[in-house]
């Protein structure tokens, strides 16, 4: 298993993209777990590496994410006493609790998420810088499209690819309309990237090929949980099962209609086009408002069980962006980071915040998620509680086809709905993140300039650049 664990882990190291980290074992004692380290999470003899960065000592360690190329979550607390390191992540519900054993941590992952309780075996050893080799590795950055055999759960008739490179190091994502799925990353060896991604959260691995045709083969080597499966289309008996050896490794299909296909084929947007492939939804019109002309209507308590509506004196003549969001949903944790920034810079100018949160009814009575994910992203706007996830249809009728997490709603100063916005692309999705960001900022500045009521029963012109 320790040379398995080896090839892999390997296969995803970064080497030289960017400036190295040195090993610095000289200042590693035995008793020390601070700096860089090669983990993976080991599922069914699966395995996806990932790099974890420790800093501190004792009662004070901190234990770093990255996504694709970037440090980007971290842990929210951890410590290392008499050999056993634990790492918590509260915003996530995940808790990495590992012994030193003979210079390598062993030990598991627990995460809770909508899908339940899940367990990981966990391996990690130091990470050792190694020479850079000379790779001729063939240039696949940028956007590709990838055709769905039969529409997704949610309609989507395609997916979105986004890879950056730098040589044979390559970080890239799945762009769905919920939002991304981060970033995987990984080195080019024999003809191919092997590709994997933790970030406390949405574990995974992925191998992509080159053909011959120009376009690219994209295995997805491990199974959806089970409940999130059943959710979008695929069936625990439709899972894949796949060995953690690469030369024995075996596929089983799941239903084409799902996101967890174990094989995906991705071309380029120009191609897709002449072929005649159906393309991406677009996010600006994936779910719609019932009525225009209707005023958006929320009513729901805060984390104290008072009641807040959109009457309140705090969003009086203010332009509110409500979002239907969860805790449980990695998307909406890449979407609050955003929305903290949107807050600080628009606030004081008359913008209001308000998350509509449905957290799991087991979440319910202790909100342990929330209160560390308010924590932990220092969110200031107004969170309600608004219920389950499966109420939303029931919670917020106004919506047509809502069924992305999150959704992103821009109201007007005149209380109505001028765009809805479906999921949340991440930094992960590269120039997709960029001009959503433009696009929130564009509407946002938009709806500012335009007084209260003003232009009642027209909604705000769109911006002329669309995400589609």
């Amino acid at each position: 298993m320790r040379t398995i664990l080896m090839r892999v882990g390997f296969a995803v190291t970064l080497i030289g993209f960017g400036a190295a980290i040195a090993t610095a074992q000289s200042t590693n004692t035995a008793g020390s777990v601070d700096g860089r380290w090669n983990a993976s999470l080991i599922e069914n003899g699966m395995v996806i590496p990932f790099r974890l960065d420790i800093s501190g000592s004792g009662p004070t360690l901190k234990g770093t994410f990255y996504d694709g190329f970037e440090p980007y979550d971290g842990t929210t607390s951890g410590t290392f006493q008499n050999g056993k390191l634990v790492l918590t992540v509260e915003h996530y519900l995940t808790t990495i609790t590992a012994t030193l054993d003979n210079g390598q941590l062993i030990g598991n992952v627990v995460s809770q998420s909508r899908s339940g309780n899940t367990q990981y075996g966990f391996k990690a050893s130091r990470y050792v810088a190694s020479a850079a080799a000379s790779v001729d590795a063939p240039s696949i950055a940028g956007s590709w499209e990838i055709p769905l055999d039969s529409p997704s759960s949610k309609g989507e008739k395609a997916f979105r690819f986004i890879v950056q490179q730098n040589g044979p190091d390559v970080a890239a994502s799945i762009l769905r309309v919920d939002g991304d799925t981060g970033a995987y990353s990984g080195t080019y060896k024999n003809g191919k990237w092997v590709l994997s991604h933790f970030d406390g959260s949405r574990p995974g691995v992925i191998e992509v090929s080159l053909t011959n045709e120009g376009t690219l083969e994209i295995m997805q080597l491990t199974s959806p949980p089970g409940k999130a499966a059943a959710q979008d289309g695929a069936t625990p008996a439709g899972n894949q099962a796949v060995s953690s050896n690469p030369s024995t490794q075996q596929y089983s299909e799941v239903p084409a209609n799902s996101r967890y296909s174990s094989k995906l084929v991705a071309y380029r947007p120009d191609v897709a086009r002449v072929k005649g492939l159906p393309e991406p939804e677009n996010y600006e019109t994936h779910t719609t408002i019932r009525d225009p002309n209707e005023k958006f209507v929320f009513n729901f308590p805060d984390v104290n069980g008072k009641l807040v509506s959109n009457d309140d004196p705090r969003f009086n003549g203010k332009v509110v962006l409500v979002v239907v969001t969860g805790t449980w949903c990695p998307n909406c944790h890449d979407e609050a980071k955003y929305l903290v920034q949107l807050d600080k810079k628009y606030h004081h100018r008359g913008l209001a915040i308000v998350a509509l949160d449905f957290e799991e009814p087991e979440q319910q009575a202790s909100l342990e998620r929330q209160h560390a994910f308010v924590k932990q992203y220092g969110v200031k706007y107004t969170y309600l509680i608004a219920g389950a996830p499966s109420e939303v249809g029931e919670k917020v009728p106004q919506l047509v086809n809502l069924n992305t997490w999150p959704a992103t709603v821009f109201v007007g100063r005149d209380g109505r709905v001028k765009g809805i916005h479906s999921g949340f692309a991440s930094p992960a999705s590269g120039e997709f993140n960029r001009r959503l960001q433009e696009e929130f900022a564009a509407k946002i500045e938009q709806l500012l300039a335009q007084a209260a009521g003003q232009d009642l029963a027209t909604p705000a012109t769109p911006p002329k650049r669309q995400l589609n």
